[in-house]
C-alpha cells in the first residue's frame, strides 16, 4: 500500500507560480512511477506530467510543456511539481498518482492517488 498527501495548493495571480508536494509513504517509493493529474470543475481528470522511478526521465502534457516541471526525491519519498507562469486554465484540483508503467497519461493505469490540492489561478 502506498498512501500519498498532496501539499502547496493555493490561490495565485496569473503569471505566478506555486510548487505542489507529494509525500508518499511505505518503503517502495522508488519503485513506483508518478504522475500528477488535474481536474477542472465540470470537467474529466487530465493528465499534467509523469516521472520515470529514478526521476531521469519525464513525460509533460502540451499543456504545460515548458512551465511546469516535475522531480523527485525518493530519499524523501517526495515528488514536486513546479509551476510558473500560471494561468486562469491551469486552475484545478491537483492528484499525485502511483503506478507501476512510465510513461502512462490513463488514470486507469495508476494504482494510488492523492486526495487533491486545489490550485486556483485569478486573471
Amino acid at each position: 500500500q502506498v498512501q500519498l498527501v498532496e501539499s502547496g495548493g493555493g490561490l495565485v495571480q496569473a503569471g505566478g507560480s506555486l510548487r505542489l508536494s507529494c509525500a508518499a509513504s511505505g518503503h517502495t517509493f522508488s519503485s513506483y512511477a508518478m504522475g500528477w493529474f488535474r481536474q477542472a470543475p465540470g470537467k474529466e481528470r487530465e493528465f499534467v506530467v509523469a516521472i520515470s522511478w529514478s526521476g531521469g526521465t519525464t513525460y509533460y502534457a502540451d499543456s504545460v510543456k515548458g512551465r511546469f516541471t516535475i522531480s523527485r526525491d525518493n530519499a524523501k519519498n517526495t515528488v514536486f511539481l513546479q509551476m510558473n507562469s500560471l494561468k486562469p486554465e491551469d486552475t484545478a484540483v491537483y492528484y499525485c498518482a502511483a503506478g507501476k508503467f512510465f510513461p502512462v497519461v490513463y488514470t486507469t493505469s495508476y494504482d494510488y492517488w492523492g486526495q487533491g490540492t486545489q490550485v486556483t489561478v485569478s486573471a
